[in-house]
């Protein structure tokens, strides 16, 4: 699989020294400047320390079972197009290399619920799944609030029971400018993609 990041720090070169530096026990396979600069930093076959504890599906380690893409931003800032240009450019050839599904392209936050939030609500997850590089829900039609949790362990997320949690992740992607409670519009998201894309907890990569 795919995991995006944000590297939340002032520029790439600060951002750059951090994942050189053996001290801070943190990398990632690629880093993208601001200006669309791709920067590879561990061979795609070997393993990084990019993800930290969490899960998707059935992949507890996934820093072994993934490459991580960090984009250079500060958390605030709008991801600029030249930077977007060099991920989807980059993304097409992970995906081919790899046979990566669409579904198994991810944020830092999809796997790690309540501990992270990049690559966060300004990135534009609606043009990767355009380019087909990522998802997006194709219907927003009502469904049973009931099921939320059941579609969001199907679709990929991890097993909790916490509600509030799980719908606080999933409008950070899907609704990023969505607040309220939990409503027939996100059971109806989630629904689509579970029923489109359920996970496979025997694939790693795929």
């Amino acid at each position: 699989m795919v995991v995006i990041h944000y590297t939340a720090m002032r520029s790439t070169q600060a951002a750059l020294k951090t994942l050189c530096d053996p001290q801070t026990e943190v990398s990632a396979h690629y880093l993208i400047s601001e200006t669309g600069d791709v920067l590879s930093l561990v061979p795609e076959a070997m393993r990084a320390w990019h993800a930290g504890a969490g899960r998707w599906g059935g992949v507890a380690d996934v820093n072994s079972h993934s490459i991580g893409i960090e984009l250079a931003n500060d958390g605030f800032s709008p991801f600029a197009a030249p930077q977007m240009d060099a991920l989807t450019a980059l993304l097409r050839g992970i995906r081919i290399r790899w046979d990566i599904r669409p579904e198994r392209v991810i944020g830092h936050s999809d796997m790690a619920p309540g501990r992270k939030i990049d690559p966060g609500p300004r990135f534009d997850w609606r043009r990767l799944a355009r380019e087909g590089l990522s998802v997006w829900p194709l219907s927003d039609g009502p469904h049973d609030i009931s099921a939320f949790a059941r579609m969001m362990r199907l679709f990929g997320y991890s097993a909790s029971d916490e509600t509030d949690l799980l719908l606080q992740i999933f409008r950070l992607r899907f609704r990023a400018h969505h607040d309220g409670p939990l409503d027939a519009t996100d059971a109806g998201m989630i629904f689509d993609l579970a029923g489109r894309f359920p996970v496979d907890v025997n694939a790693a990569w795929a």
